[in-house]
């Protein structure tokens, strides 16, 4: 590694990470001033909620600004270094304009892959941890008191011809009663299971329904066995009747590509939201590359009003990034748009307009 490619990189990482420190210090006290009456409700000591909230907290709010960060920092060093004609004298010294983008392309990729690493693993347990936190001890008090953790009504497709239905379920005792379990074959019900009440046995790993009334249909033929508890399998757990919009963050890559083959074999309408979110861990990391490319081009060019200029061009560029991130998972959530492309597609935009720019660049 040349002295130019250590300092473009070192001017990178310590202005990223300045910048990060900095942002998420402002984040955190805004955050203690608007949870302060949660945290004394709580009861918890300092230490606890340190552990239980900002272990969690901290981690989530940094992948999710982390691109724009990245962006913003290689905008303002790089800007710094043209107002100081430092650019003009590298160039001018021999050295091409390619060889001058090596090092920023280094410590892009560098940051995809320490964001990638993260999206697998780190952040959706610091998900969990914080959204343990929000549910036990913030959103209980906005509730009047209540936690909401019983569910009605709950209906889903428990294989590929079997239908299940819920009265109540409490997620938080994994206690439910009114269940019923359908299976068809060639559009004729052949089974058909009914219990008052049923509950999850951890030490089976399986469930235990009471008062159960199971019916065998073949043909005109009806067989009928009533068992006052019975264990079994199903083809879904605990976790699988938790309606929790923030439980697709929550789940390392792996379970959430588990949970994705699950949903689709019972045809959940969660399906769309799930893949934009599988397809979104690969897709931020890449857009951490392709904003450093387009923010070093930008701001290697001096320009009347130095740095300004090049961090308002930034602002933009990063609101319309995130705009179109917006919309597109919007589309693919609501309406039919896929949610690849729903994931891609702002980094297909950005990447063209990245490949552009690097061409025009004066050199």
């Amino acid at each position: 590694m040349k002295k130019l490619d250590k300092y473009i990189l070192g001017k990178y990482l310590t202005t990223f990470f300045f910048s990060l420190i900095l942002f998420t210090a402002i984040v955190i006290v805004v955050d203690i001033s608007e949870h302060t009456d949660d945290f004394v409700k709580s009861k918890l000591p300092v230490n606890r909620i340190i552990t239980d909230y900002y272990f969690g907290f901290i981690p989530r709010i940094v992948a999710m600004l982390f691109p724009l960060f990245i962006f913003i920092s290689v905008i303002f060093f790089t800007s710094k270094m043209a107002g100081r004609s430092e650019v003009i004298a590298i160039l001018s010294s021999g050295v091409s304009f390619n060889r001058y983008m090596r090092p920023f392309m280094i410590g892009g990729i560098m940051m995809s892959l320490l964001l990638w690493l993260g999206y697998q693993t780190v952040v959706p347990k610091a998900n969990l941890k914080w959204a343990e936190f929000e549910k036990n001890y913030v959103k209980i008090h906005s509730k009047g008191g209540k936690k909401s953790t019983y569910l009605q009504n709950i209906y889903f497709r428990e294989s590929k011809d079997a239908w299940v239905g819920i009265k109540g379920y409490d997620t938080l005792s994994r206690v439910g009663n009114n269940f019923f379990l359908q299976r068809y074959a060639d559009n004729r019900l052949t089974y058909n299971m009914r219990a008052s009440g049923f509950r999850w046995d951890s030490t089976t790993r399986e469930w235990l329904f009471n008062n159960v009334v199971i019916r065998e249909v073949e043909g005109i033929q009806e067989k009928v066995t009533h068992h006052h508890s019975l264990h079994q399998k199903m083809n879904f757990q605990p976790v699988d009747l938790r309606k929790d919009e923030y439980l697709k963050d929550q789940m390392t890559t792996s379970e959430l590509k588990q949970f994705i083959r699950k949903e689709r074999a019972r045809g959940s309408e969660m399906v769309s939201s799930l893949l934009v979110e599988r397809y979104n861990r690969d897709a931020i990391p890449v857009s951490v590359f392709i904003l450093t490319i387009i923010g070093s081009v930008l701001a290697s060019r001096k320009v009347r009003g130095g740095s300004g200029i090049h961090l308002a061009v930034g602002v933009v560029l990063s609101v319309t990034y995130i705009l179109f991130s917006r919309l597109s998972v919007v589309f693919a959530t609501q309406g039919s748009f896929s949610p690849f492309l729903a994931a891609w597609t702002p980094n297909i935009l950005f990447g063209i307009i990245a490949v552009y720019l690097y061409r025009k660049a004066p050199k």
